[in-house]
């Protein structure tokens, strides 16, 4: 394979374009400052100029430019692809990092790649972490590189295709005989095997596009099942063979740096990755079960979540009404819900409409799930004794405006939070409830006495997240009295009301939905439910008291977006309860 230039590539990199060439050898100084002078009126690169003026060929300039990054460069011309290379990397990681594995030892697991500009560091990062072994990297002729790809990476290698090859594959029989007593050292060769490192890239890369929140690979005892959730529902894949559990997992682990020789105790880790150009986050769990290790992936990706106030699904009323809780100077605003509700990205989108240069924000979080720019951001560990409650007392010294507390557990976290309020900050916070109104009697629950509520509470945002009906695949139809019925109404009550329904489509995996939409809650104190709370009013009278004054239900919220055909009655059945007067 003949290769442009042997300078080494540190003597190169970081210097100019016509340094580069020159000490190449390619062209001379004179050559550079003529170009240079040309340059002045015409605004093209300096190596397209040196080209034009035919004193060097665009493999040349490739390689300086190479150069200048650090890095050898590869014309790949008469290059043929190795069989033992090719395997290595999933055509689908092919075909999206643009690059192609040239040579590989598969003793070392050494691997060498060629890509096509030298601004790609982020593939050599990524499958690095992906194939658990050294990759190189060198700069190839981008249209070779295309060529190869598209002879031999444009066929769509599929989950179960690999499940099929790893079924009949005789090492791995001996990892499904026993629990604890497997060999370390096989475990390791089967985690670092190119059919599972394969599997697991495409599982991760199908869970990315399929726009997952959570990937599980779970051990039962006479199968292993891969599942993944989107928009809040588990989908199961092709299951792997059961013998295939403990590779998976110790695959899972060399990825977020845990002990795989530990399989008594609970781990947790983290992965970055770049897929298609946007970062993602992985937050590992694994879990000692009875029949093995179970792991649950928690895919982060920032580009599929919307943090901005304005565009998680309120309505104008609801955005004004948040907007106005979320300015105040001090008091504590909660929002509510069961996991997996949108919460936190609903606190995240609060948070970054008041993050200016004029307005100091501390965050305390269980974990910290996106790295905002401009905030604070504190990780619990509750092993090394950093609580919330922790966290919060040093809040306090640190001059801040607004706090955010990932969420009130206890009564001590709950009392350090009113306590901020009262001396002058604004204190966002979550809490595990059924609806809006129950906050309060919880916050009792806990211990906080019912005037210091009334001091502090300025509002509760309880909310629940519902499938939308895919756009694709939408269409009108009349429901069913029965179906009317579930929602607490009449037919004659949506007399001439529209309703959608998806009928399921490619775009959403046959299922009828694609992405959700929150539904919200909202109460505001005033002075009368203030009293109410002091006289220790039940959840009932507060909700009647509430509704009275126009909250909106998250039942009515459900229904207004039924009518707006943005979701099914089935959605907002099972996500809210019917409104109790």
């Amino acid at each position: 394979m003949p290769v442009v230039t042997t300078i080494d590539p540190a003597e190169m990199k970081g210097r100019k374009i016509g340094r580069v060439m020159t000490k190449m050898g390619k062209v001379t100084r004179e050559q550079v400052h003529e170009a240079l002078t040309i340059q002045q009126t015409r605004k093209v690169p300096l190596g397209q100029l040196l080209v034009e003026l035919g004193y060097c060929k665009p493999d040349d300039v490739a390689a300086a430019l190479a150069g200048q990054a650090g890095m050898i460069y590869d014309s790949l011309k008469g290059f043929e692809l190795d069989d033992k290379a090719k395997d290595v990397i999933p055509s689908e990681n092919v075909r999206m990092y643009e690059v192609i594995p040239i040579e590989y030892n598969p003793t070392s697991k050494r691997l060498k790649i060629a890509m096509k500009s030298p601004n790609n560091f982020r593939a050599v990062d990524d499958l690095r972490l992906l194939l658990g072994g050294k990759v190189d990297a060198v700069v190839g002729d981008p249209a070779v590189i295309d060529a190869i790809i598209a002879k031999h990476f444009s066929k769509k290698e599929s989950i179960s295709d690999v499940v099929s090859n790893l079924k009949v594959d005789a090492k791995f029989q001996a990892l499904g005989k026993g629990d604890q007593s497997i060999d370390l050292e096989a475990l390791t060769d089967a985690a670092n095997d190119n059919q599972v490192v394969k599997l697991l890239n495409l599982v991760l890369l199908q869970a990315i596009k399929d726009r997952a929140s959570d990937i599980h690979f779970e051990p039962f005892e006479d199968e292993f099942k891969m599942r993944y959730r989107i928009d809040g529902v588990l989908y199961e894949m092709v299951p792997p063979p059961k013998q295939l559990g403990p590779a998976i997992i110790s695959r899972v682990k060399v990825m977020a740096d845990l002990d795989i020789a530990e399989r008594r105790l609970p781990q947790d880790g983290r992965v970055e990755l770049t897929v298609g150009g946007k970062p993602v986050d992985l937050r590992i769990a694994i879990l000692p079960t009875i029949h093995g290790e179970s792991c649950v992936m928690r895919v982060l990706d920032r580009s599929n979540v919307e943090l901005s106030l304005d565009r998680i699904g309120l309505r104008q009323d609801d955005y004004d009404t948040v907007s106005r809780l979320i300015t105040k100077p001090n008091g504590i605003v909660v929002v509510t819900g069961p996991t997996g509700s949108g919460k936190t990205t609903t606190l995240y989108a609060a948070l970054a409409k008041l993050n200016d240069i004029e307005t100091k924000i501390l965050t305390a979080e269980d974990p910290v799930e996106y790295d905002i720019d401009g905030l604070c951001q504190c990780q619990v560990n509750n092993d090394a004794g950093n609580t919330f409650a922790k966290l919060l007392r040093s809040f306090l010294r640190q001059d801040p405006d607004v706090i955010l507390v990932g969420e009130i557990r206890d009564l001590e976290t709950a009392q350090i939070a009113v306590q901020a309020s009262l001396t002058g900050h604004l204190v966002l916070s979550t809490l595990h409830t059924n609806d809006a109104p129950s906050s309060i009697i919880r916050l009792v629950d806990l211990g906080v006495e019912p005037f210091l509520l009334t001091a502090t509470i300025e509002g509760v945002i309880a909310q629940r997240l519902a499938r939308t009906i895919c756009k694709k695949c939408k269409s009108s139809y009349t429901p069913k009295e029965e179906e009317i019925m579930e929602l607490g109404l009449r037919m004659e009550q949506v007399a001439g009301k529209q309703f959608s329904v998806g009928k399921g489509c490619d775009n959403c995996n046959n299922s009828g939905y694609r992405g959700r939409l929150a539904l919200f809650e909202i109460m505001t104190m005033d002075d009368t439910m203030r009293e109410m709370v002091m006289k220790n009013a039940n959840t009932a009278m507060l909700r009647r008291y509430s509704r009275q004054r126009g909250m909106r239900t998250l039942r009515e919220s459900g229904l207004l977006a039924i009518y707006d055909g943005q979701t099914t009655i089935d959605e907002v059945v099972r996500e809210t309860l019917e409104d109790e007067l």
